[in-house]
């Protein structure tokens, strides 16, 4: 821990929202229906937002619910990246596309020779793939370019203007038919080109013309020509209906859909995660559908692979924006699928983790963001310290005075306890998102006292050993440790047990006071086995303490005398 600690620079651990200031988020639903969002649907939002924000339970955020909006306040300034955690959705819902066109216009007239070159980006091709601009968007999200079965033995190759994936082998009916799809490349597969470039200026001036309009509502078309696409797009202002056709623009502004309703949903993925493919070494998100939405993507990429260009393509659409397009080249099943792209190790994560954390039940706006100062500050961080070293130097004394010679073990010990627990709370808020606030110190100090009577336990042993002379300190010590441990080791698990249910039930100061007992109570475990047991071997090798100096804690008469008035005690009670 000392090495990461001087690796990562981090010497002095993050603080919480009481010793540190913040921000506070007010987010208020926004519902289709402009009605009230149920309580059902606000709880759960306060549960994912808070998963979100507190990652491990850790950070000192808080999430709570006001009225109908939901506060949030974040420990430390200028969180930007939980915000945007905070205000998406991360509602990712696979569509099929019923018609695509570029977002800008294109020139009235063109040589047929010669189609409009397209913006730029990238044509998806085959296998639920899809190749898109390679840029990643704004929030950090990385426009993918492949939907696919995992398959490490497929990898991308790029062409000329155009990038085509390897064929997803499902059986030999499917390789042959994706074999008769590739077969004659359709310009109409691109969504930045129509699917006939013509040179009569009105066909030109119709985004759709040449495309098979059937079954698309009047309302959508409407609303697709309305639609004005721009770079960094984020959805136009649309809400995204699951239950009804939608039209949408891609990342990069440069085309726009009409999609299906949704066939499956963001509420279906089991589990996300972010991973490296062996063949190709890039970035990718694995999705794991649940039972039920394995069955609907099975069916989806069927319907789509039996289908005319534009409508062999899946858009995946999150947060209101098409993030890719892919063709159908095949049925997936399993209910495992891979997102690639343009991802690293960094966007990867982000939107694995917006998936995994699950998708809220309501789309939020950010009604204001407001920097808060600290509630306590320095003065009340300077007076916990205080506390804590008042604590120690005390148990220290005691030591001392009532096991002298002996008690420099102890207090050697609490001090390597010290230095390993500080070393944890640096290593956590570096790299856990961990923030120390004044619950956390508080359970450190009690801690003190639960780390002490480790010792204490393991030292009455061994003198409960020597006395009357039966043993040597050195065998007293072997056979007094294997009867210490085994109470050390049950002492410190109901301890454990108990500060892991507390974690569990509680939230916020509780959970924080919870987690520092916990954290403090295997400290004492891993001091107690790998410092003092082994520092007491040698010890014992000391003629000071072996010859039983009376300074040592470890003479006879001083151990007979603590052994008759304790007995004293007894017999009079």
């Amino acid at each position: 821990m000392g090495a990461a600690v001087v690796l990562q620079n981090a010497y002095i651990p993050k603080f919480g929202l009481d010793l540190a200031g913040g921000t506070t988020v007010t987010l208020s639903p926004e519902t289709l229906d402009n009605k009230a969002p149920s309580q059902e649907s606000l709880d759960r939002a306060v549960n994912i937002i808070r998963d979100r924000v507190n990652g491990q339970g850790i950070s000192d955020a808080q999430v709570a619910r006001a009225s109908d909006n939901i506060l949030i306040q974040i420990p430390g300034a200028g969180q930007e990246e939980a915000l945007k955690l905070v205000a998406t959705t991360a509602e990712l819902r696979f569509r099929q596309v019923l018609a695509v066109a570029p977002a800008q216009e294109q020139p009235a007239a063109l040589p047929s020779d010669a189609a409009s070159p397209a913006p730029s980006g990238t044509l998806p091709a085959v296998t639920p793939s899809a190749a898109a601009s390679p840029a990643a968007s704004p929030a950090g999200r990385a426009v993918s370019k492949a939907l696919q079965a995992p398959s490490p033995g497929a990898s991308a190759e790029a062409g000329q203007g155009n990038q085509q994936q390897g064929n997803n082998q499902q059986g030999g009916n499917q390789q042959g038919n994706g074999k008769k799809k590739n077969a004659e490349p359709s310009p109409a597969a691109s969504p930045l080109v129509t699917t006939q470039p013509s040179a009569d200026p009105n066909a030109a001036a119709d985004p759709l013309a040449g495309q098979d309009l059937s079954g698309i509502d009047p309302a959508v078309l409407q609303q697709f020509k309305d639609l004005k696409c721009t770079a960094n797009n984020k959805g136009a202002g649309v809400l995204d209906d699951p239950n009804k056709q939608f039209a949408a623009c891609d990342e990069s502004g440069t085309a726009k859909y009409i999609l299906d309703v949704a066939a499956v949903q963001g509420s279906e993925i089991s589990t996300a995660s972010a991973g490296v493919r062996q063949d190709t070494g890039e970035w990718v998100v694995n999705l794991d559908f649940k039972s039920a939405g394995a069955t609907k993507w099975s069916e989806l990429t069927n319907k789509t692979f039996n289908s005319q260009p534009p409508r062999n393509q899946i858009g995946a659409v999150l947060d209101g924006v098409v993030v890719t397009a892919p063709v159908s080249n095949g049925r997936i099943t399993g209910g495992k699928t891979e997102i690639s792209g343009s991802f690293t190790s960094q966007t990867a994560t982000e939107l694995a983790d917006q998936l995994k954390y699950g998708a809220l039940p309501l789309k939020f706006k950010v009604s204001s963001t407001v920097s808060v100062s600290s509630t306590l500050g320095a003065d009340q961080l300077r007076g916990g310290l205080i506390a804590g070293g008042i604590g120690l130097v005390i148990v220290m004394l005691y030591l001392l005075l009532y096991y002298r010679g002996l008690g420099l073990v102890g207090i050697a010990s609490l001090m390597v306890a010290t230095v390993v627990t500080y070393l944890s709370v640096v290593v956590l808020s570096a790299n856990a998102g961990f923030r120390l606030s004044l619950p956390h110190i508080i359970g450190l100090v009690v801690s003190i006292g639960i780390t002490a009577d480790s010792f204490i336990v393991y030292f009455e042993r061994i003198r409960d050993e020597m006395k009357e002379g039966r043993r040597s300190l050195r065998t007293a010590v072997e056979v007094a440790w294997k009867r210490a441990r085994r109470t050390i080791l049950v002492a410190d698990a109901v301890m454990f047990i108990a500060a892991l249910v507390l974690y569990f039930l509680a939230v916020g100061d509780v959970a924080g006071f919870a987690f520092a007992m916990g954290l403090t109570t295997v400290i004492d475990i891993v001091v107690v086995f790998l410092f003092t047991k082994p520092l007491m071997s040698l010890v014992a090798r000391m003629k000071f303490f072996a010859k039983g100096h009376p300074l040592s804690g470890l003479d006879a008469e001083r151990m007979a005398r603590t052994d008759s008035s304790s007995t004293s005690t007894l017999q009079e009670a």
